[in-house]
């Protein structure tokens, strides 16, 4: 939604940036300012200094730079809108509803959850008490220590019929509140009103679910008796929907922003395990595939979720569901990995039985998309004949053709042709061998060979992919696309002096060039707005992810012209320099196309228009300074004002 700017300067007015600050750094006091050290990298003497006069925080050894709203978007990895609802509530604000309907669906909601939360607290009561012995014995048996039944909120759903419904209805919750909260359900058939109501988790482990902000809004049951269902979560309400939650998110968010690596397990039990053995950013769907929404939420966490399955057949094939399921949603720099793990093992029991370190053995031995599109396609598939190599090669045509982005489709096509030539073609036809256990279907690289023995589940990939470039090989994509949109954010009168050029540019990244229309349209519609509101607007049409992402400190790096605390005069010629270098790259092609026209027809009309094609491009090409040169300029500008 979009904030009123009034509403803005208020939160603004009423926060202290070093009490924001000081949530997660230790701050001391020197005159009227405060120093530590830098959240945003690892250094032994302080060089981050909080300014609540100013009302900024600068780090003057990574350059990270910023407000109390971009403090809690790039420490927390929260959206915008959802770092406005944060920071209104440590100032006691009440965020502004649009309308009558929203303000009453917004509190309905915060009755449910009020709800949600009073059965959390009683669930865990149950397990506390008595008639949670069962239960806590289970946990015990599972080698779960206290502290972490605590901090995961564990609980016991004991077995009385109708022991939460009266509970809570004691506390005045009302009947229909507990039905909407997807806590107790009718049945019809009973002989009276009381008797119509069943507790919806019955004997079982309660294992609280939450969203993003870590608000109880369902539950999942284990049970500990006979049960057709050994796992149960809470029905659809208008709090949860399986498909787009995922276990552990609001504790795994922050472990992930911090170490850019998430997990994916398969279950509650794992996602703890994992937890307790060092892997705190772990995460697993609710009882179903893994779905296009969380697939979304796990790339707000990291850019290549690593997915752990077991190693059977039944790991294999959820593998290859999530395969497809991200195949169309990829994205450059935006993936999927796949860990492996030993035939018999589960997280849980892999970290039990030989620690940690067989666990990170398992994920640095993951392999990426590419291999299990390809290992889908060819393995187990006879290849004896041109017809049935033919198949093959149309199989893997309709996994890559899948994906939505042009760019990355071809790329995913070349590099498949290139599998399928060296195999097929240099080799000649042959049967691809897989078969049952699915360890056989995954190259396990070094470390799985070494750690689970080669020819015991791990043997070598005939198919072995292209070299992968290190880091320091692959260039920086649309650098300076990104750059270019930043410092306009950044710097918002610039965006009303260069909004008419902006609208004459195409960016070749797809996002970003979307992102670059939603900028035009906002400063057409409001030019009253500053940068926060120009975010915030920018948040509500949907960018607030690709906002994170372009205005993280790291991405100042490259052009510290583009940060907002860098001078107006410049970030104006370093703008004025990048348009003049894209409108270069721009009318190349045009003069290319003229001279090709003119040899074929050297009318008087068609060598003016050439002519005046290459008098624009000679004008470009003295204010032409390549990405380096005003990169340098901006970093001797930032550092004399820093100085």
């Amino acid at each position: 939604m979009a904030f009123p700017p009034d509403f803005l300067d208020e939160l603004r007015n009423r926060i202290t940036l070093s009490e924001v600050v000081g949530r997660r750094v230790k701050l001391v006091k020197r005159g009227r300012e405060h120093s530590g050290l830098c959240p945003f990298h690892n250094e032994k003497t302080p060089s981050f200094t909080v300014s609540d006069e100013k009302g900024f925080y600068h780090c003057f050894g990574c350059g990270a730079h910023g407000s109390a709203f971009d403090f809690v978007m790039n420490t927390e990895g929260l959206s915008f809108p959802e770092t406005v609802e944060r920071l209104a509530g440590l100032a006691g604000m009440a965020v502004p509803q649009q309308d009558p309907q929203d303000r009453a669906r917004a509190e309905k909601r915060a009755g449910l959850l009020d709800v949600l939360e009073a059965a959390a607290v009683w669930f865990q009561e149950q397990l506390a008490g008595s008639a949670g012995a069962e239960a806590r014995d289970y946990l015990a048996g599972r080698g779960l220590a206290p502290q972490t039944v605590a901090a995961f909120r564990l609980g016991f759903a004991p077995r009385e019929r109708g022991a939460l419904a009266r509970a809570l209805r004691a506390r005045g919750i009302a009947v229909e509140q507990l039905i909407e909260a997807g806590l107790v359900k009718r049945d019809e058939g009973a002989p009276s009103s009381e008797e119509a109501l069943r507790d919806y988790f019955f004997h079982r482990v309660i294992f609280p679910i939450t969203d993003r902000r870590g608000r109880v809004i369902a539950f999942g049951g284990r049970a500990l008796g006979d049960s057709k269902a050994k796992y149960l979560n809470s029905p659809e309400t208008p709090l949860f929907h399986k498909g787009r939650e995922l276990y552990n998110l609001a504790r795994a968010r922050k472990a992930a922003h911090d170490s850019g690596e998430v997990l994916v397990a398969e279950g509650y039990m794992d996602v703890i395990a994992l937890a307790e053995g060092g892997f705190p950013a772990a995460v697993a769907p609710l009882g179903t595939a893994i779905t296009e929404d969380q697939i979304a939420a796990l790339w707000r966490l990291a850019p290549e979720p690593t997915l752990c399955f077991d190693g059977d057949t039944a790991g294999q094939r959820a593998a290859f569901r999530a395969a497809e399921r991200a195949m169309p949603l990829l994205k450059p720099g935006k993936s999927l990995r796949f860990a492996l793990l030993p035939a018999g093992e589960d997280p849980d029991s892999l970290l039990r039985n030989r620690g940690p370190q067989a666990l990170r053995g398992v994920l640095d031995a993951a392999v990426p998309l590419a291999d299990l599109v390809w290992r889908k396609a060819v393995e187990g598939r006879p290849a004896d004949t041109p017809e049935r190599r033919a198949a093959i090669r149309a199989a893997l045509r309709d996994q890559v053709g899948t994906i939505r982005d042009p760019e990355l489709r071809e790329d995913y096509r070349a590099e498949m042709d290139r599998r399928y030539g060296e195999v097929f073609t240099s080799g000649g036809g042959r049967q691809v061998r897989g078969g049952g256990r699915f360890s056989q279907g995954f190259r396990g690289g070094r470390a799985g060979k070494a750690r689970f023995g080669a020819g015991r589940g791990w043997p070598p990939d005939p198919y072995p992919p292209a070299r992968r470039r290190s880091a320091s090989e692959v260039p920086a994509p649309n650098r300076t696309e990104e750059l270019l949109l930043a410092a306009l954010i950044n710097h918002n009168k610039l965006l009303t002096e260069f909004v008419e050029d902006l609208a004459g540019l195409d960016f070749a990244d797809r996002d970003l060039d979307g992102l670059r229309q939603a900028l035009i349209d906002c400063i057409a519609g409001n030019t009253d707005l500053d940068s926060e509101g120009v975010k915030c607007h920018l948040s509500e049409l949907g960018f607030s992810g690709l906002l994170a992402t372009l205005l993280a400190p790291e991405r100042y790096v490259h052009g510290r012209f583009a940060r907002p605390d860098a001078s107006e005069e410049v970030a104006r010629q370093s703008v004025m320099h990048i348009l003049g270098v894209m409108r270069e790259r721009r009318l190349g092609p045009l003069v290319v196309e003229e001279a090709n026209a003119l040899a074929k027809d050297m009318a008087e009309e068609q060598l003016k228009r050439m002519q005046a094609a290459q008098k624009i491009r000679d004008q470009e090409e003295g204010r032409k300074v390549d990405l380096d040169r005003f990169e340098a300029l901006s970093e001797r500008s930032v550092h004399k004002a820093d100085s």
